[in-house]
């Protein structure tokens, strides 16, 4: 029953102007043409995470470019191939993609609530923008849009124009679920998870933010150019503040993190609205947008009892999905390793750390550090809590900026680096408190580790063109897995994990980088016994690889039975530095770090 559930809904789709009345043709063509904003809002809020209430002054950029084209410029006597519609659509795409990279060049560099308070204000401004410019005929808008037309044959009946609304939002439901099973895809599903984690992978996090608000604004402007043509008039009404929330709302009650959410929160809104205009004036005895209440209540309502929106209880009635990279993991498992980068010689310098001081306002947490790290050894940095290990980290990481001093990576000075410049370089990292994608599977989290040895880009994902590239990462994240003793979890959520076996995502997911240099904070902490000697024993033959390691532990038997050399600090500064035995019996460390002398 279930296999044949998609398969009838594609029939009942294909039937639809067939079979059903022309009110209700109407209303799947709206429903259409609002999934495809939606759409953009599911992959902008819901996986991206950057709220946006002004979808709607793009969907009114791509119908005023095509409407005023198409109207001012033939009564103007352009040529008419720059007249037609479809230039319409060329123009308004390239408009739409001016306008949102402008706005988002500056409003994505806002945070927690100034972005959607920015996106209400450009919203507004675009919305009075339309209704004050004559060219564009104000708030009475443009009339006279010709119909859409192919070799001659003109769209004006709406069943013919629902075919092209539903194909064009197959379409893009078919190229953003290809976008999202992809390299760039993770990259954005990363972006939620916060930019810390993905640029410290080598993800351009500003350019994936602005990429997929592009995305985002181009599915609006597309269902503006539909809009336009189906109408065959346009004026500022429905390109205002409250339909962006309507959209917004819609995607929210769909699912705001799923594709097929949009459509399903489209035609729930689309459907209640037309019911209850008919409805509430007579229950009310008094005409008004009495349906907005309605809406207030049911978003309350999703928000507290589902807050994955609906999608998530209908597709229960679907097939389910292999878990996303399941089936190319397995498949393609016996693609040979990716080529690695070339590691340097043992003894080599790889880190130097020289005079590093970073300050938070009055307080130092690393005070005139020193540190070295050669290729083949592991390297070990203690103290107690507090003592500024993690900062160091960070500091070198690229995650936060020296106050003073250098540190150099390979001979090159990487202070003042972006972390994902550092990552490029071949340097990788965990973190102290473990940083996952908890929604992804393990072999997702793990392929995120080797973004950067990948090439291909947004539009090659939705396309599917690149399968090859993806199947060769999936593989290669799969070999890291079971590497450090993940082979009985790749598709179970990583956020399902105990905390010991995260920690061992975090690390498969740097090795994934394929790093010359590795930095651990902390990777043993929550590991039981025998998987702290497993680590231990990979660590090891790491080591033998001729990769570099930073080490931050607590574990005393952990760092002392596995070290080259170690380092130990207190209060931000070094207080003894040697090898393992050195350190063990140095005064000042059993002082400060082991409990003082008996």
């Amino acid at each position: 029953m279930r296999r044949w559930l998609p398969a009838g809904l594609l029939a009942f789709l294909a039937a639809g102007p067939l079979v059903l009345s022309e009110f209700y043709v109407t209303l799947f063509n709206y429903i259409g043409l609002s999934a495809l904003v939606a759409l953009g809002l599911v992959l902008l809020t819901g996986v991206a995470g950057l709220t946006s209430f002004g979808q709607a002054a793009f969907v009114g950029v791509g119908a005023y470019a095509t409407a005023w084209l198409t109207t001012a410029g033939a009564a103007a006597g352009w040529p008419a191939l720059l007249t037609t519609p479809w230039a319409g659509l060329a123009l308004g795409l390239m408009l739409t993609m001016l306008v949102a990279a402008g706005l988002g060049a500056i409003t994505l560099r806002l945070s927690g609530h100034f972005l959607p308070l920015s996106t209400i204000a450009w919203g507004i401004s675009l919305y009075f923008l339309f209704g004050n410019l004559e060219f564009l005929g104000g708030h009475t808008g443009l009339s006279g849009v010709p119909p859409l037309s192919f070799a001659g044959w003109e769209l004006r009946d709406p069943r013919w124009f629902y075919y092209l609304i539903w194909l064009s939002l197959l379409a893009a439901l078919f190229g953003v679920r290809n976008l999202l099973d992809s390299r760039p895809g993770r990259a954005i599903r990363a972006l939620k998870g916060g930019a810390l984690m993905a640029e410290a992978m080598g993800v351009d996090t500003a350019r994936a933010k602005l990429m997929v608000f592009l995305l985002a604004a181009i599915l609006a402007s597309l269902s503006g150019w539909l809009y336009a043509h189906l109408q065959r008039f346009v004026n500022p009404t429905p390109f205002g503040l409250p339909i962006g929330i309507e959209y917004l709302f819609m995607a929210v009650i769909g699912g705001a993190s799923e594709v097929w959410g949009a459509l399903v929160g489209a035609a729930v809104i689309t459907v209640l609205k037309h019911w209850l205009q008919d409805w509430l004036p007579h229950l009310f005895g008094a005409s008004g947008n009495f349906e907005i209440i309605v809406f207030g209540f049911l978003m309350i309502a999703v928000l507290h009892r589902a807050q994955g929106g609906l999608w998530p209880y209908l597709s229960r009635g679907f097939p389910q999905p292999a878990v996303r990279g399941e089936a190319a993991s397995r498949r393609d498992a016996s693609l040979p390793p990716m080529p690695q980068r070339a590691r340097p010689e043992a003894g080599v310098l790889l880190l130097d750390v020289k005079d590093v001081v970073k300050r938070f306002g009055g307080l130092v947490a690393n005070d005139r550090m020193n540190l070295a790290v050669h290729a083949g050894e592991i390297t070990a940095l203690i103290g107690p809590n507090g003592a500024g290990k993690s900062t160091l980290f960070n500091v070198i990481s690229g995650v936060e900026p020296a106050t003073s001093g250098e540190v150099r990576f390979l001979g090159q000075r990487i202070d003042g680096l972006p972390a994902r410049a550092i990552a490029r370089l071949g340097m990788a990292r965990t973190f102290q408190h473990v940083r996952l994608l908890p929604q992804m599977t393990v072999l997702e989290n793990v392929a995120l580790g080797a973004h950067l040895r990948g090439k291909r880009g947004y539009l090659s994902a939705m396309l599917r063109l690149s399968r090859d590239e993806e199947a060769r990462l999936l593989a290669e994240a799969r070999r890291h897995c079971e590497r450090v003793g993940l082979a009985d979890c790749l598709h179970m959520p990583a956020g399902s994990l105990p905390l010991g076996r995260q920690r061992l995502v975090e690390i498969a997911r740097a090795l994934a980088l394929d790093p010359v240099l590795l930095l651990l904070d902390e990777p043993a902490a929550g590991l039981r016994y025998l998987e702290k000697q497993a680590l231990a024993a990979l660590l090891r033959v790491l080591r033998a690889e001729g990769l570099g390691i930073l080490l931050v532990e607590h574990d005393m038997d952990f760092v002392m039975n596995l070290a080259d050399f170690v380092v130990v600090m207190e209060f931000g500064k070094t207080i003894a530095a040697g090898r393992p035995a050195e350190v063990q019996n140095d005064p000042a460390v059993i002082e400060a770090y082991l409990g003082g002398l008996e």
